[in-house]
């Protein structure tokens, strides 16, 4: 049986800015593999390059030389247009703040990126209320962002990143902005997720009790993508 293949691959992948008159060297050669069901902690200092890092795997960026790969998909041959697909089907986004439609309620903002790939209303309100149950959230259907605690809208904007059943799951402190006990809520939701769908994900995080507990750490070096365990 043949092994399976990265659900995200990052090939010698290079990411420089111009500043001034220098140049910024924050990709060098990187290469990243996130198979499928996998979680890896990206923990690096600030400035290293962790944003650039999500942002290239989450097709915001283009690689100045290197190759993403979604699946089988060399991301480089995409114009913009199949850029914007991909990340709408294969790829999910968390960040530090859960960035929900405030005029719209929890079960709401999970469907609305189902009926825009183009599930029917009915279809997408199955898959959010099932997302939300998951999450512990079956109480909080009709809410309002406003209306729920900050471990409640991290978790809706979980379920919202992976409505579409995406292939990787890109996280930016998803817990930075918690309490420890309500990082511990929100970690464990994500981790449940990534094991029930098979998805990849990669979580960058200064929170090394969080990081310790993923099947994968890795870290920036001048530039390249180091294994820490």
């Amino acid at each position: 049986m043949s092994e399976p293949r990265p659900s995200l691959l990052l090939h010698q992948v290079v990411r420089s800015y111009q500043q001034g008159d220098t140049s910024l060297d924050i990709l060098q050669q990187a290469d990243l593999a996130l198979m499928p069901g996998q979680s890896v902690a990206l923990i690096a200092p600030s400035r290293a390059g962790k944003s650039t890092l999500l942002h290239v795997a989450g097709l915001l960026e283009k690689p100045d030389a290197g190759e993403v790969f979604m699946g089988d998909v060399a991301t480089s041959t995409l114009d913009d247009k199949g850029r914007t697909a991909l990340r709408r089907t294969d790829i999910g986004f968390v960040y530090q703040f859960h960035h929900l439609l405030p005029e719209f309620s929890a079960r709401e903002n999970i469907m609305l990126p189902q009926m825009i790939r183009g599930l029917s209303k009915a279809e997408a309100r199955k898959r959010a209320e099932e997302l939300l149950e998951y999450l512990g959230l079956r109480g909080r259907l009709d809410h309002r962002p406003a209306q729920l605690s900050g471990g409640e809208q991290q978790r809706v904007a979980i379920a919202r990143a992976v409505a579409n059943g995406p292939r990787v799951l890109l996280a930016d402190e998803p817990t930075g902005n918690l309490d420890p006990k309500t990082a511990e809520h929100v970690f464990s939701a994500l981790t449940d997720i990534v094991r029930a769908t098979g998805l990849a994900a990669l979580v960058a995080t200064h929170n090394m009790d969080i990081a310790s507990r993923m099947d994968r750490c890795v870290t920036l070096r001048d530039g390249k993508i180091v294994d820490v365990r």
